[in-house]
């Protein structure tokens, strides 16, 4: 599946809204919503190190990185 986004599983984790974190980070609900939902297709350093610090936690934290199974 590739790389999935642990937004929301951080974000209840610090019992933290969406509103809350785009005011603190300085971006928008419709990109935290899209990054939320594992549509984005990028995210800058920049984005990911204001979330970590919001959120006091680490990249992998929030990213992670799914296996699959090739299949022959």
């Amino acid at each position: 599946m590739g790389i999935i986004v642990n937004l929301d599983v951080m974000l209840a984790k610090r019992k933290m809204s969406l509103t809350e974190l785009s005011q603190r980070v300085g971006l928008t609900m419709a990109n935290l919503s899209i990054l939320k939902k594992g549509k984005a297709k990028a995210m800058r350093f920049t984005t990911l190190s204001a979330i970590c610090e919001v959120l006091e936690c680490q990249p992998g934290d929030i990213l992670e990185y799914e296996f699959t199974e090739e299949t022959e």
